[in-house]
């Protein structure tokens, strides 16, 4: 079992925090009737009220939003989420699950939201720790050419003196199926043209083991991107129960396509790869919970989320450092405002999200006997950048309540609502039946940076994170806050 450093200081920590959070009243808010009806409100009243009632009542408010977006977009708090960030980013650099780096992370927001003067908890959970390791690739024949190579999450390593073999370079699972009898004893390059991430990146996840059921020996894979300045990019690939693991990793888009040209001529291809990757046993590690307490409900939520892990490379700004900042900044705004919404607001920062939603699954476990006072799960994770519509995914009855709600966000000319929230850490709670939201960004460069070194500060620009967080905030807020929760 891996002992990383500053584990007791994190699980003290947890216990401290745990017996003091239920203390913790931090906005106090004139008293109110709390309400002694049982807790389970998943069919809620907005059913049975007309549609000119529901716009009355979150068109109430209209003030209250627009004090949000001041604030956030021109007041004091203007370019504060991406100034967090940067000072994240530059005092951490990336955090991938399992590391130190991430460990470092955790305590280090813990610390920074604390003293913000918000209630933060930790939740433990564990996850899995994959090491890259020393990596290089060579092409040896038909000339000499280094690779820029990053090995892919869970990968094994080859031996310690490599894997030097002939390459077959195909452009589909199909065509590498009608060859199988070539790809024994071969390295295996897929080079797939980029369709959308959701598509593509199917060679990634899947290619390795597909080439090993060939009897390939490794699989080198063009980066899921559709953009390249000759920069490999990462992500976590599965292998197959009962299929022989073998070494993968991505390689560049211009590398890929001068390894397919040299194969079209009918030149012989001979590559040297060698990788150190290895998997440890999993980690200690937390879900980092940030609340404001509802007033009348605080046992209902609106969960607000980012993810706090990145892959190794690059600051993990973009992917999700973005995110979970303006998740924390949501809630920083209705502090400073001394709001307080009916529900609890709850911002969870997910640890282990890049090896496939590791720390939300275990929080979804731990919070599902609760499943009917999760009023709406909202996350951030396909970048901060100039924001253009709420994604939302729910009850023809509570699209109506959302259509309402972003009209609110007509001072930073965002009032669309789009279908098909989305998000890994969210996916649990929306397949089983809670609402769910996510951003609609400008995002057309998202994956030229995802999972790669260009990830970094340089990709953020503060005055589209102020307008994200604005609708963050102003969502989050207002339905916490609606008589009613939305109806399932």
């Amino acid at each position: 079992m891996t002992q990383k450093g500053g584990a007791p200081f994190l699980h003290s920590l947890f216990m401290f925090v745990s017996m003091l959070s239920s203390l913790c009243d931090c906005h106090p808010h004139p008293a109110q009737s709390i309400s002694s009806m049982a807790t389970v409100r998943a069919v809620s009243n907005h059913t049975t009220k007309k549609a000119s009632d529901i716009a009355a009542e979150v068109a109430g408010y209209a003030d209250v939003a627009k004090q949000i977006i001041d604030l956030a977009v021109f007041g004091a708090a203007q370019n504060r989420s991406y100034r967090r960030l940067a000072d994240f980013t530059d005092t951490i650099g990336n955090r991938v699950s399992g590391s130190q780096n991430l460990e470092m992370a955790i305590k280090y927001m813990y610390k920074a939201i604390t003293q913000d003067g918000l209630d933060v908890h930790l939740e433990p959970v564990k996850i899995p720790h994959w090491v890259r390791g020393k990596e290089s690739a060579e092409m040896i024949v038909p000339r000499p050419k280094s690779l820029a190579i990053l090995g892919l999450g869970s990968s094994v390593g080859t031996p310690p003196e490599g894997i030097e073999a002939e390459v077959l370079v195909v452009k589909s699972f199909e065509e590498l199926n009608r060859r199988a009898s070539e790809a024994v004893g071969r390295i295996v390059v897929f080079n797939q043209p980029f369709v959308s991430y959701g598509e593509t990146v199917a060679y990634r996840a899947f290619g390795a083991s597909e080439a090993a059921k060939v009897g390939a020996v490794a699989t080198l894979i063009r980066s899921i991107t559709p953009f390249s300045i000759n920069s490999p990019h990462t992500g976590w690939q599965d292998y197959k129960d009962g299929v022989k693991r073998i070494p993968t990793a991505c390689i560049t888009i211009e590398d890929a396509e001068l390894m397919w040209r040299m194969a079209q001529r009918g030149q012989k291809i001979v590559v040297r790869l060698t990788m150190g990757a290895k998997t440890l046993p999993d980690a200690d590690s937390f879900n980092t919970v940030v609340e404001i307490k509802g007033w009348q409900h605080p046992e209902q939520v609106v969960l607000l989320s980012g993810h706090l892990d990145s892959w190794d490379v690059g600051q993990g700004a973009m992917d999700d450092g973005g995110g979970a900042m303006i998740s924390w900044e949501a809630l920083s705004l209705i502090k400073d405002l001394g709001l307080r919404p009916r529900r609890t607001l709850r911002t969870v920062l997910w640890t282990a999200e890049e090896q496939g939603g590791v720390g939300a699954q275990q929080y979804y476990n731990l919070h599902k006997v609760n499943m009917s006072n999760f009023d709406l799960v909202m996350e951030s994770d396909l970048g901060t950048f100039a924001p253009m519509a709420l994604q939302f995914t729910g009850s023809d009855a509570a699209r109506k309540v959302m259509e309402e709600v972003v009209k609110l966000l007509a001072p930073i000319n965002m009032t669309k609502l789009e279908t098909h929230g989305e998000g890994t850490d969210i996916s649990p709670w929306m397949q089983s039946g809670v609402p769910g939201a996510s951003l609609h960004v400008a995002d057309s460069r998202y994956f030229w940076f995802h999972h790669s070194e260009g990830d970094t500060m340089m990709v953020q620009d503060p005055q589209d994170m102020n307008l994200c967080s604005a609708l963050w905030a102003v969502v989050a807020y207002v339905v916490a806050d609606l008589e009613d929760m939305l109806p399932r």
